[in-house]
């Protein structure tokens, strides 16, 4: 990637609904190379889609928190069992698969204190490859929205 290529990422990352004609204009190329660049970064793979940026607390998502998970025995069917099962249930946003003291970091949604007691009672007490799991509570969730390439190490 080179600088026009991260100049127009950075700009589709600030408003990806923005028209290729915008985004020419703004780094200074004509619309054609800025869609054929657009084009490359999404058959390369660095564009991996686009999407919506969701209000959790608007879809009645008002607690977070981050599970941590141990599993055993830890193997591969057990690991792609737990990976897949977890990642389809509605309160769930992200599974990690980690390594060290924990298998797993899932960050999970819920209403409230009350119906996250309730998901985690329901979903992971009656799991019998659990072998444990800690709750941290989410009191805020900050992200990066405009992500660059690192420089190359020397």
């Amino acid at each position: 990637m080179d600088e026009l290529d991260t100049a127009i990422l950075r700009h589709l990352q600030e408003d990806a609904r923005q028209s290729n004609r915008a985004i020419a204009e703004k780094v200074g190329i004509a619309p054609s190379t800025c869609l054929e660049r657009i084009r490359l970064l999404r058959q390369r793979g660095v564009i991996r889609g686009y999407h919506a940026q969701v209000d959790l607390p608007a879809l009645g998502r008002r607690v977070q928190a981050m599970v941590s998970v141990q599993v055993r025995p830890l193997n591969r069917d057990v690991v792609a069992g737990f990976e897949r099962s977890v990642s389809q249930l509605p309160e769930v946003l992200s599974v990690y698969t980690m390594a060290g003291s924990d298998d797993f970091l899932v960050h999970v949604t819920a209403q409230d204190i009350e119906h996250l007691h309730a998901f985690l009672l329901e979903r992971f007490t009656n799991r019998r490859e659990i072998l444990g799991f800690r709750t941290s509570m989410i009191f805020q969730h900050l992200t990066n929205p405009i992500l660059e390439p690192l420089p190359p190490t020397p």
